[in-house]
């Protein structure tokens, strides 16, 4: 649901910002059968919606992001800076 809200214009009260990436990337946290799950994504540019990773938090660091799951946000957030550049920044202008 957070990420059609997103798509639109949006913000889904359940996302919250993805600390360390600066604005523009947000996160979902939902719970299923004891397990946290996440979602995070980034509505940094215009007219596009880039899902930058989703998986399930296991509590081995208690509440922490393991350090590999913050650095794939980190490489896909910097993929879909180049995609856009490529794709879609060009349709912009």
């Amino acid at each position: 649901m957070a990420l059609s809200v997103a798509q639109f214009g949006g913000k889904h009260p359940a996302a919250k910002p993805w600390h360390g990436q600066g604005p523009g990337v947000l996160e979902v946290v939902d719970d299923f059968r004891g397990d946290a799950y996440r979602a995070v994504y980034t509505v940094r540019f215009a007219g596009a919606v880039y899902v930058l990773h989703a998986f399930r938090k296991k509590s081995t660091m208690g509440v922490k992001t393991p350090k590999g799951e913050v650095e794939l946000v980190r490489d896909r957030l910097r993929a879909a800076r180049e995609d856009y550049e490529a794709r879609l920044a060009k349709q912009k202008n």
